[in-house]
């Protein structure tokens, strides 16, 4: 059935001019377990239930990119495209290894890729980010779902994070920044220093524009435009979960600016609205796109209409008439001219490509040798990895290969078949939710055969070791591995030798969040020892379903 499948899609390609698109962005893929697009006009928030943190988009015409904050993951930095908004296809990273390498070939946790800047200047696209521990790069394409350009260091640095630039008509560009307490040893404060021409380097000193010490504490994110007269600087403030939109505007861009608060809670069930992009229409309509913390499931991605008055932006509802809208949970779709295709980015995966899907991600900058897109067998083999020497579990192996959390609730199963090295004992392989704390079911191999087996570590982060409980002797190589996860983010696991009867784990596990990111769910092959070779898991698919 795959090779049908896969001949079906190659015959349509060369139909339709040439396999040169990649194929990942030639499909309208529409996930079973969460689509936005309610088919009648209108949508629903979150757009994107899923970690896409710290979002900011671009329009060019009639096409809207969007990247997000990625932390310590490789690849870097993605790349979604939407022709309305509101559905959304994962087409690209702009970063395929984080920089520096070496620092990144271990998990840094937390680390990495913060608060990015899309932006759009003479021809190029370009997006800005902070690493709280060296400081603000740049990389730059003509083409966002082609290769982009080596990262450029703009201004090295601790703690200098969430930049944006602006380019304005004066022939002037500049560079708006927060600072991380963590490691500048200052925060609640916002710069703007002036920017050379290129985009490449600071040119001088940051000017304080705000201190949010007072009113807005932990004011950070900011995006920096300029509308009529006005310079303005989006910026969240209040604190990841339970904050608010803070809207900053003068007539000069080192100020002094004025205050308004254009986004909150207000009586809604969406905590801490902030931090995102606006976007104007070609046909002049406004909006906003912000995220909300949700524990384990991430910082999810919403959708709010804007407008404009008396020169301040307001999103959502805004049912007092203070200026201060509230997050609206649905609502009309973004007129932009016509009717797109629902679709979403991908979660499922068949493993029929050239390549592994743009959906998965490492835990650090990987190895070559950690996995492999096998198209012969529509197949991906992972090999068995050596754990660090100094690793407790999980939580320090750099081998995960992991996917966001699609969904509120939703099923993920995979098949499998193990192929232990004959020589060694211990090598294992399975189905992981991974964060602070994880679970997985994993085959694993000892003298006598290949068994199931189930293993928690609570508080991983914290070095805690695996609890871990045998399940089950196979009689083949071959198992379907299973987890079913709830609206609580409880996760049960099963596992099952035909793919028919399941046998539940009668364990049941809380999802956590990790450093700054949300739970992630994926895949695993590891061993003990240190062997010129290595055992291997064949995975056929990686299927989500409700």
């Amino acid at each position: 059935m795959k090779r049908l499948k896969n001949l079906a899609a190659v015959l349509v390609l060369l139909v339709f001019g040439g396999i040169t698109m990649n194929a990942q962005n030639s499909e309208n893929f529409k996930s079973d377990v969460w689509a936005a697009d309610q088919g009648d006009g209108t949508y629903i928030n979150p757009i994107l239930h899923a970690d896409y943190s710290d979002p900011d988009v671009v329009r060019v015409g009639d096409d809207f990119y969007m990247t997000s904050s990625s932390f310590n993951s490789a690849p870097a930095l993605p790349i979604l495209h939407s022709k309305d908004l509101v559905n959304w296809q994962l087409i690209n990273h702009a970063l395929p290894r984080q920089v520096p390498d070496e620092h990144f070939s271990s998990p840094q946790h937390g680390n990495g890729v913060w608060a990015p800047a899309f932006r759009y200047h003479e021809g190029e696209y370009y997006i800005y980010w902070g690493d709280p521990d060296f400081g603000i790069y740049m990389v730059k394409t003509k083409d966002p779902a082609g290769e982009w350009e080596e990262p450029v260091l703009v201004e090295a640095g601790k703690g200098l994070i969430d930049p944006a630039p602006l380019w304005d008509e004066e022939g002037k560009a500049y560079l708006s920044h927060a600072f991380a307490g963590s490691r500048a040893g200052i925060k609640s404060i916002l710069v703007v220093k002036p920017l050379n021409w290129e985009g490449t380097k600071t040119t001088g000193a940051g000017k304080i524009v705000f201190d949010g010490h007072e009113d807005h504490p932990t004011v950070e994110g900011t995006k920096f435009y300029k509308k009529d007269d006005y310079y303005y600087i989006f910026a969240p403030a209040g604190g990841v979960s339970t904050g608010w939109q803070l809207i900053l505007r003068s007539k000069n861009p080192y100020g002094p600016y004025e205050e308004h608060v254009s986004l909150a809670q207000g009586n809604t069930d969406i905590n801490g609205p902030h931090q995102g992009a606006w976007i104007e229409l070609e046909n002049g309509e406004d909006w906003f796109i912000h995220f909300q913390d949700k524990e384990a499931y991430g910082r999810i991605v919403h959708l709010q209409p804007m407008t404009w008055k008396d020169g301040w932006p307001t999103m959502g509802v805004d049912k007092d008439g203070d200026g201060t809208g509230e997050p609206v949970m649905s609502f009309r779709k973004p007129n932009v001219g016509k009717i797109y295709p629902i679709q979403t980015p991908k979660d499922s995966d068949e493993f029929t490509g050239n390549d592994i899907g743009l959906q998965w991600q490492w835990q650090a900058n990987p190895n070559a040798t950690w996995a492999f897109a096998n198209p012969a067998k529509d197949q991906l083999r992972l090999y068995t990895q050596l754990l660090p020497e100094a690793a407790k579990n999980l939580w320090d192996s750099p081998g995960l290969l992991l996917q966001k959390f699609p969904a509120e609730e939703f099923t993920t199963t995979t098949k499998l078949t193990f192929n232990p090295n004959k020589n060694l004992e211990n090598e294992k392989a399975g189905l992981i939710v991974m964060g602070r704390s994880y679970a997985y079911v994993a085959l694993e191999s000892r003298k006598d055969g290949i068994y199931v087996v189930y293993a928690e570590a609570e508080k991983a982060d914290e070095g805690n070791l695996e609890q871990k409980e045998q399940l089950k002797k196979l009689s083949a190589k071959t198992a379907f591995l299973r987890v079913e996860v709830d609206k609580k983010a409880q996760c049960t696991f099963s596992y099952s030798e035909d793919g028919k009867k399941y046998i539940e784990i009668d364990e049941d596990f809380s999802a956590r969040e990790g450093k700054w990111v949300g739970a992630k769910i994926g895949i695993f092959a590891t061993k003990k020892q240190k062997t010129n070779d290595s055992g291997y898991a064949d995975f056929d698919w990686f299927r989500f379903s409700k």
